[in-house]
């Protein structure tokens, strides 16, 4: 059996097993194997990776009290893990009572967020939906890109990902979410992502890179028309980050023929990528798709924000989920931003985001293992390669500083194989990141002179 390293860590290697050997207390084991008794196992989940006690601020806990800085989270902890003013709000709204609204009604937290979304996203986006999670705000936005163009493809990117819905999936450039599931999504059609260190043409200019994508995503919309929108994140989860004129030739030949640019920010919304969000570094989407940190690390919820001009279907439902106006999702929404704002959290993912970007700098200077970093803000990816020149990956030397690195207290995970990802809460302060750099440093010179996680 094949597993594909797309989007994480696998849990069936070897390395895996000795993690689990070395590092599950009895407490924990107990319930590892409950956990591995009773949930279906699927890739990147179960069996997991380790057992939590608990998660706040930047760290998490295991069973034995051990604390990690976690540098994944799964993007919901931008303003940290268990925020005591998060908890505030959602115990406030449940003391009121003020939570679920059945459809057909609403509720002030849940206008407040809405409002709160338009205020601070780019200027122009003036309407808002929600849903339970991320696919859902994919499929959202993709149904109003269809129902507002009359069109009904779509032109989205390889080795993105975008959700597990049939048409998140179908957007999604990864085969780890479609294999084996039959059709997809008909009209689904995949350009590459301008990755200036590694792309399949060997150009070495970033212009040569934009302008081969760029012709490529042409053709699309010439001969096969039909195209209703253009789904990217405008940072891609590895991390890699577009020049400011591709994006904004995208824009122009969404413009051009008529579709709408989509814009995943899912993982970059919030500060992640010190702004407020990533599409602020390029150009302004016709729909921006919003999740994990809006429910304030507390509470699954997502949603997408728009343009006026499409505030056009009253005779359809493109949404219709049962907790699109979930006053307790909503207040914790609300007490994540207005955190964020209060503790000026997006300068200090820049700032403590261009500390770590140089730092990583000076490191691939002096470890020959690492090809490539990139990133913007606190949204950071360390390439490590076993050749600096032909960029092999070095997807098992990955996995082993993975495993040293968790034993030392930093968590991270590993994307395509060898893309060690640092997305920490924008908490983390520089000494906390210096310190997590240190220890990542020394696991990868340990791995790259022959001592290996055996």
């Amino acid at each position: 059996m094949t597993y594909s390293r797309e989007q994480g860590d696998i849990n069936a290697s070897d390395a895996r097993g000795r993690y689990w050997e070395r590092n599950l207390s009895p407490a924990a084991r107990a319930v590892f194997e409950a956990d591995h008794r009773y949930f279906l196992h699927q890739s990147l989940s179960t069996p997991v990776l380790n057992v939590l006690s608990r998660a706040e601020g930047i760290h998490i806990y295991d069973m034995d009290g051990k604390a990690y800085i976690d540098m994944h989270g799964n993007g919901v902890h931008n303003a940290g893990f268990n925020n005591d003013a998060v908890i505030e709000a959602v115990v406030a709204a449940l003391r009121e009572k003020n939570t679920f609204a059945p459809r057909r009604y609403t509720n002030a937290h849940a206008v407040a967020l809405a409002k709160k979304l338009v205020e601070i996203t780019p200027e122009g986006l003036d309407r808002v939906l929600f849903a339970p999670g991320g696919s859902e705000a994919i499929e959202m936005a993709v149904m109003l890109a269809k129902q507002v163009t009359g069109k009904w493809k779509t032109i989205s990117f390889w080795d993105s990902y975008h959700g597990n819905g049939f048409q998140a999936a179908s957007v999604g450039g990864e085969r780890l979410f479609k294999t084996g599931s039959g059709p997809m999504v008909p009209g689904a059609l995949h350009v590459e992502f301008p990755n200036y260190y590694r792309n399949p043409w060997g150009f070495a200019t970033e212009e040569q890179v934009d302008d081969e994508i760029l012709r490529q995503m042409e053709l699309l919309f010439e001969r096969e028309g039909d195209i209703a929108c253009v789904v990217g994140e405008p940072i891609s989860s590895t991390p890699v980050v577009p020049s400011g004129r591709f994006w904004a030739r995208v824009k122009a030949m969404c413009e051009k023929y008529g579709a709408l640019l989509i814009f995943d920010e899912i993982i970059e919304g919030f500060g992640r990528t010190g702004r407020m969000f990533a599409c602020e570094h390029s150009v302004t989407p016709d729909v921006l798709v919003l999740g994990k940190s809006l429910g304030g690390g507390l509470l699954p919820f997502a949603g997408i924000v728009t343009r006026e001009a499409y505030n056009t279907l009253p005779h359809v439902s493109i949404g219709h989920y049962t907790h699109e106006k979930n006053g307790l999702c909503a207040a914790a929404g609300l007490a994540m931003i207005a955190y964020v704002e209060k503790h000026g959290l997006v300068r200090q993912a820049e700032r403590v985001g261009a500390f770590a970007l140089d730092w990583l700098e000076g490191m691939r200077a002096r470890c020959p293992l690492v090809g490539h970093v990139g990133g913007k803000g606190l949204h950071i990816g360390i390439e490590l390669v076993k050749d600096g020149d032909a960029k092999e990956k070095a997807v098992a030397e990955a996995e082993a500083v993975m495993y040293k690195a968790m034993e030392r207290g930093v968590a991270f995970k590993i994307i395509e194989g060898n893309v060690i990802t640092l997305r920490p809460s924008l908490l983390i302060t520089e000494d906390e990141m210096r310190g997590a750099l240190e220890i990542i440093e020394q696991c990868i010179r340990e791995v790259a002179h022959g001592r290996g996680y055996e």
